[in-house]
C-alpha cells in the first residue's frame, strides 16, 4: 500500500476512533445524585442578605442593601432525599435600599409568585433558587426609565452554593439570570442575562438556640 494510502487508512481510523469515542462519552450515564437531608425537619428559617446584592444587566448595575426570605425545612420524611436534592418552598425576597449605577436614576425592585430553594448534599453543598415567570422585575425611574424582567417566559434556576455553620451561608456568585430589559435612552435593551451576587444569612426562627444543616 502506498503512503499516501496508508495515511488515508490511519486518518480514517482514527476519526472513527474518536468518533465511537465520542458516542460512548456521550451514553454514557450521569452520575446519580447523592442523598441529602435538611434538619430540623419543620423548623421556619429566615434569609437575611449579608452586605449587599448586585442585578448587573449589561453596562447597568443594581445595588442593594436590604433583602430578606422566609421559608420552612420540609416535615419529616420530606427532609430527606436518598437520590437528589430538598426542596422548600420560600417567600418572594424582598429587596429595598437600592441604588443605581446610572446616576441620576432610582431603581425599585419588586417580586412575586411562587419561589423555591433547593438543597443537594456534596462538595461543595449545592443550592439552586429558583425564579418564578416575571418573579423579579426592577423599574427605575429619573433620567432613564427602564423595566428588567427576570425569568421572563420560564422559571429560572439560579445557581448558588450552601454552606453549614453557626449561622450557616446561602451564597450566590455571578449567577445567571435571563432577563428582558425594555426602556428608552440609557435602557441596556440588549442585554438577556444578568448577573446576580448575594450573601445570605440563614436563622432557624423555630429554635434560634438551633442551625439549619444540610447533610447526607
Amino acid at each position: 500500500m502506498s503512503r499516501t494510502r496508508t495515511a488515508l487508512a490511519l486518518g480514517l481510523a482514527a476519526a472513527g476512533a474518536l468518533s465511537v469515542a465520542s458516542v460512548t462519552a456521550t451514553a454514557a450515564p450521569a452520575p446519580l445524585a447523592g442523598s441529602t437531608t435538611v434538619t430540623p425537619a419543620g423548623h421556619s428559617f429566615k434569609a437575611t442578605l449579608s452586605g449587599k446584592a448586585t442585578l448587573k444587566a449589561g453596562s447597568v448595575t443594581v445595588t442593594c442593601t436590604v433583602s430578606v426570605s422566609t421559608g420552612t425545612v420540609p416535615a419529616a420524611p420530606g427532609n430527606q432525599n436518598a437520590s437528589g436534592p430538598v426542596s422548600s418552598p420560600i417567600s418572594p425576597p424582598t429587596y429595598s435600599s437600592c441604588t443605581s449605577s446610572m446616576p441620576g436614576v432610582t431603581p425599585t425592585v419588586t417580586t412575586s409568585g411562587s419561589w423555591s430553594v433547593s438543597m443537594q448534599n456534596g462538595s461543595p453543598i449545592t443550592a439552586t433558587m429558583t425564579v418564578p415567570v416575571g418573579g423579579l422585575v426592577v423599574h427605575t425611574t429619573g433620567l432613564a426609565t427602564c423595566t428588567v424582567t427576570a425569568a421572563p417566559t420560564a422559571p429560572a434556576n439560579v445557581a448558588g452554593a450552601w454552606a453549614n455553620g453557626a449561622p450557616p451561608s446561602l451564597t450566590f456568585t455571578n449567577a445567571s439570570v435571563p432577563v428582558t430589559v425594555t426602556g428608552g435612552f440609557g435602557c441596556p435593551t440588549s442585554a438577556t442575562s444578568s448577573v446576580f451576587n448575594a450573601v445570605y444569612k440563614v436563622t432557624d426562627t423555630t429554635d434560634p438556640a438551633q442551625q439549619i444543616t444540610v447533610g447526607p
